[in-house]
């Protein structure tokens, strides 16, 4: 028996107010199985009333797609995409909230301005698709494959633990973490042990996000906000960081070898274990130990 006035609130706090519900009923099928999928408990949820999301093929999708417009987007809401060869397909502002995604080959498509919240696309492949300006509110991207990928002004807040984002763009991403939905613990951007290589997160706003271990090499992050952001056993070797806010981040076991670090805050940042200062530009930089 579901018990509408414990579940509602945490829903709407899960989930944000980036979108518009609708209704809350058509939400209870496809969160809750999100919410079973990752092994989290739902307030006020029987975890028995989850059911199955819909399963389409390429042919369905395709079908459904060819009927919309920039005026009435495809709704794929809680749609069953897993493991589909889907590459260079155009979802333009498509709403794909709650979608299943893993494993689907995604290269070169078209997401633009598109709906991800709650969706997985765990495994995917991503490489050199259209991101730009797209909402992933809570995605899973756990493994996947964006390289070249182009994410710019995009909105992220989830997991792209072990992802590949060489050469991606990430301009003015959004990748804050969200305070206004803390009431399930803090949600921000995980990019632990992910390739970056040669990235350009360039006027992007990861605050509080995490990039421990990931491998950051000749990054391009002028002017980026690294606000308390965890960079702990992160390389950031040749990157550029000029004019970067880095003001209280964690900065343990990192690497800034041969960066470009002018004029960047590191203002009440922790350093322990920092390698290649020594050998990095540090010209006008803020913060930086003695």
């Amino acid at each position: 028996m579901v018990r509408l006035t414990a579940f509602a609130p945490s829903v709407i706090k899960r989930l944000g107010q980036r979108f518009v519900v609708v209704s809350l009923l058509l939400w209870l099928t496809p969160v809750v199985t999100v919410y079973s999928a990752t092994g989290m408990d739902m307030p006020g949820m029987d975890m028995e009333a989850a059911a199955s999301y819909e399963k389409l093929s390429k042919e369905q999708l395709l079908e459904i797609l060819s009927r919309s417009s920039e005026a009435a987007p495809a709704n794929l809401y809680s749609k069953d995409l897993t493991g589909l060869d889907l590459s260079g397909v155009n979802f333009r502002g498509a709403n794909l909230t709650a979608s299943l995604m893993n494993r689907a080959n995604l290269s070169k498509a078209d997401l633009s301005r598109s709906n991800l919240t709650v969706s997985f696309a765990e495994g995917a492949n991503l490489s050199h698709a259209n991101l730009q300006g797209a909402m992933m509110f809570s995605m899973q991207l756990k493994g996947a494959n964006l390289t070249g990928a182009n994410l710019s002004g995009a909105r992220f807040i989830g997991d792209l633990r072990g992802a590949n984002l060489q050469g991606a763009n990430l301009t003015k991403m959004d990748g804050a973490v969200d305070t206004k939905n803390q009431s399930m613990g803090l949600m921000r951007a995980s990019i632990v042990s992910a390739n970056l290589q040669g990235a350009d997160l360039s006027g992007a706003d990861f605050s509080k996000a995490d990039f421990s271990f990931s491998t950051l090499t000749g990054v391009n992050l002028t002017g980026a906000k690294l606000f308390n952001a965890d960079l702990s056993g992160a390389d950031f070797s040749s990157a550029n960081l000029s004019h970067a806010n880095l003001r209280e981040a964690k900065i343990i076991d990192t690497d800034f070898t041969g960066a470009d670090l002018t004029d960047a805050d590191f203002t009440g940042a922790e350093f322990r274990g920092v390698k290649g200062l020594d050998k990095a530009r540090t010209e006008k930089a803020k913060g930086l130990p003695h």
